[in-house]
Parts: structure tokens; C-alpha cells; sequence
């Protein structure tokens, strides 16, 4: 692409009229007297810290979740590998992992093998791809502990502000609005988590709403990105501490789900559906949306940032929207005594009937809670 046109769709991007509200440029966003002021160039240090947090998770996981597994006597079970087989190999790889009947009769036929052994071979390929108790622990762990300290970071950074209390001081000299070292950090941080989030999903445990994780970690990526160089700082970091304070409640459900701890993984689940309804269904879109986009309008039109931002927020909320019902019907089956497992999770087939496989050790996967009783399934959703 010529240099020209490159400047060209660099200059139409960072357009003022697209970002900015009428008669405002960003030269009024330079900074000034002492007072510092939001850029865009200070998110290119989320990507090398997105990198940091990627190491910092893998010692983490090695040297603190592991030796907590163990204390919580989380053990694997031996899973017994599927023969190699060309021929099914290429069909799981291409095909798909769960063959109708007719195929599992030609792939029978193609392989010199039963129809039960093909069966059985599907079996144990699909149970070798799904991620081990300990891995789900692990990455609970992980997320657990950053959403808290999150959390509290994030309440410490807002809650001694006065827009925390009147959210129309959100918006009060908007946009010349300076910022200040712990919001500039907050704001690093959350977002070069997200990144690395992005970056590990391919290899983190894959749930049902696989792809709504993936919607919502670009649309946090890009909300966090706008209101940081669109100056919507304090909006964004009322927005990010809410989604916080849910978020390390469902891990450590997790945690003591993969565990066995039946009761505390019920008794804080309860609590979690209760802080994400309320958060999430009541006040984001009653009090923060609101706030998003009723309060600007009171100071300048309308203008391609105020619609993009709201648009992404809308995006979000239906995410929560669809969230929240699966929580609502798991804690509909949870209270009615029929709820076996999360409703996003992908349960492990067994063959115990056939003796194919046994747990290793007594711990707390080979009694009757082992794979962990119901509820939940290692994921976020994060939201947010």
C-alpha cells in the first residue's frame, strides 16, 4: 500500500470529529501545567506486558496453583489413549468427533474393526482432547487470583472519587479531564490482562460458549482501548471494577468445584448469581448505560464515538443478557435438585462399566463428587 494512502486512513482514523466531540481537537488533550492527559500511544505498552502476564501465569500455575491442587488432593485419572489408527485419525481430524451410525459402519468396514471399537476408539480420542481436572483447576486459579486483586485495586482507585458516588461528575469537563498515575496503571493492567487472555485462548479450556468468550474479549479489548484515548476514563474504570466484582466469585467456585467441596462450591455460586444479576442486569444498564448515554448528551451532540461506544456496551450487555440465562436456568435446576453440571461444560465419557479406566489415588477425583460435582465448568465470562 503506497505511503500515502497509508497516511491518508491514518489521518480519516484519528479524525477529531470521529473521536472527539464538536469544536474539540486533540490538541486540546496535550498536556499542559502538570496536567497529564490520556494518548493512544500508552496502550503500546499493553502488549509487551500482555507477554509478561503470559510468564508471570505459567510460574504461577507451576509453583502456587499446582502445590494447591495437591493440598486440596485434586488428582488425574488415567485416561487410556486411543490406538493409532490412520483411517480415524483423519476422520476425527477432518470429519468431525462424533460419527453417525452409517459412519461408524464404513469407518468399521475401511478400519477391519467393530462397530464397537470404532465406537470406543471415539471414545477415548475425544476424552485424550479434553483438558484434565488439573488444567481447569490451574486456570481457575489464575483468574481467581487476578479478578481479586483487581477488584480491590480498582476500588481503591475510584471509590475516593466523587463521580464514584454522582455519576454526572463522570462527565464534568468533559474531555479536558486529566488523569492520574493509579487510574493510568488500572487501566494498563486490566487491558494487557485481556490481551493475554486473547492470546491463550486457543490453549485454555474450551467451553460451550467458546465464541461469546471470544466476542467478549475483543469487544473489553476494544472498550477499554476507545475510552482510554477518547478520554471516557472515568466511565471506563466504573465499568471495569463492576465487571470485577463477579468475576473472582465464579473462580473460586470453580476452584472448589474441581476440588469436591460440594457445599462451598453451592453456597458461592449462589452468592456469585446473586452479585452478577444485580451488577450486571441492574446496574450497568440502569445506572452506568444511563450514565453513557443520557448525561453526555446534556453537554454536546451526538458524535461517532458516543454512538461507537454505546454500540460495544450494547454488545456487552447482550452478552450478559445470555450469561445470565444460563445462570439463572442452572440455578433453576440447582434448586429443583436436577442440576448435574454446568450447563457450558463438556463432561468427560467414560467406560468404568467396561473397567477402561480408574482414577489414581483416592483422592477427590475417585470418590463419588470426583469430576466435580455440579455447577460448573472451568470459564469466564467475563466478562467482561
Amino acid at each position: 500500500m503506497p505511503p500515502r494512502m497509508l497516511q491518508t486512513l491514518y489521518d480519516y482514523f484519528w479524525w477529531e470529529r470521529l473521536w472527539l466531540p464538536v469544536n474539540l481537537t486533540w490538541a486540546d488533550l496535550e498536556d499542559r501545567d502538570g496536567r497529564v492527559y490520556a494518548k493512544a500511544s500508552d496502550l503500546y505498552i499493553t502488549l509487551p506486558l500482555a507477554l509478561l502476564f503470559l510468564i508471570i501465569r505459567y510460574f504461577f500455575e507451576l509453583y502456587v496453583a499446582t502445590p494447591l491442587a495437591a493440598l486440596l488432593n485434586i488428582k488425574e485419572k488415567t485416561r487410556l489413549r486411543a490406538p493409532p489408527n490412520a483411517t480415524l485419525e483423519h476422520f476425527y481430524l477432518t470429519n468431525g468427533k462424533q460419527p453417525k451410525q452409517a459412519e461408524v459402519e464404513l469407518l468399521s468396514r475401511q478400519s477391519g474393526l467393530s462397530g464397537r471399537q470404532v465406537e470406543r476408539w471415539f471414545r477415548r480420542r475425544r476424552n485424550q482432547d479434553r483438558p484434565s481436572l488439573l488444567k481447569k483447576f490451574r486456570e481457575a486459579s489464575w483468574r481467581f487470583t487476578f479478578y481479586l486483586i483487581a477488584f480491590i485495586a480498582g476500588m481503591a482507585v475510584i471509590v475516593d472519587k466523587p463521580w464514584f458516588y454522582d455519576m454526572k461528575k463522570v462527565w464534568e469537563g468533559y474531555p479536558i479531564q486529566s488523569t492520574i498515575p493509579s487510574q493510568y496503571w488500572y487501566y494498563m493492567i486490566e487491558l494487557s490482562f485481556y490481551w493475554s487472555l486473547l492470546f491463550s485462548i486457543a490453549s485454555d479450556v474450551k467451553r460451550k460458549d467458546f465464541k461469546e468468550q471470544i466476542i467478549h474479549h475483543v469487544a473489553t479489548i476494544i472498550l477499554i482501548s476507545f475510552s482510554w484515548f477518547a478520554n471516557y476514563i472515568r466511565a471506563g474504570t466504573l465499568i471495569m471494577a463492576l465487571h470485577d466484582s463477579s468475576d473472582y466469585l465464579l473462580e473460586s467456585a470453580k476452584m472448589f468445584n474441581y476440588a469436591g467441596w460440594k457445599n462451598t462450591c453451592n453456597n458461592i455460586f449462589i452468592v456469585f448469581a446473586i452479585v452478577f444479576i444485580i451488577t450486571r442486569l441492574v446496574i450497568l444498564p440502569f445506572w452506568i448505560l444511563h450514565c453513557t448515554l443520557v448525561y453526555p448528551l446534556e453537554l454536546y451532540p451526538a458524535f461517532f464515538g458516543y454512538y461507537f461506544f454505546n454500540c460495544m456496551m450494547g454488545v456487552l450487555q447482550l452478552l450478559h443478557i445470555f450469561w445470565a440465562y444460563l445462570i439463572l436456568r442452572m440455578a433453576h435446576k440447582f434448586i429443583t435438585g436436577k442440576l448435574v453440571e454446568d450447563e457450558r461444560s463438556d463432561r468427560e465419557e467414560t467406560e468404568s462399566s467396561e473397567g477402561e479406566e480408574a482414577a489414581v489415588g483416592g483422592g477427590a477425583k475417585s470418590r463419588p463428587l470426583a469430576n466435580g460435582h455440579p455447577i460448573l465448568s472451568n470459564n469466564h465470562r467475563k466478562n467482561d
